[in-house]
């Protein structure tokens, strides 16, 4: 089992998850943080210090959110450890 960020996660992209995995499974993209499953150990660390509710274990995403579980998988390879930086926050 591993975690999934989903789409609450867009435009926001807090960090605060990043500071807390011990292994460095989050991977940045433009405007959201996705888990590299191959990375993430099932600490669950993560899913309480999300501000917006975004991270689930995998058996539990939403159903209209199951498409994160393939995003985080495919797109995690080609982007780069999340460094922890500021947030993105949506515009209003």
């Amino acid at each position: 089992m591993t975690h999934v960020v989903t789409e609450a996660c867009v435009m926001h992209k807090y960090q605060d998850c990043v500071a807390v995995c011990p292994v460095e499974a989050f991977r940045e993209a433009d405007d959201y943080l996705v888990i590299d499953p191959d990375e993430c150990i099932d600490c669950a660390a993560c899913v309480t210090e999300c501000p917006v509710e975004a991270i689930f274990a995998d058996t539990d995403v939403p159903e209209e959110q199951e498409s994160w579980i393939e995003r985080n998988e495919v797109e995690s390879p080609d982007l780069p450890i999340a460094e922890g930086d500021s947030p993105v926050l949506a515009s209003d």
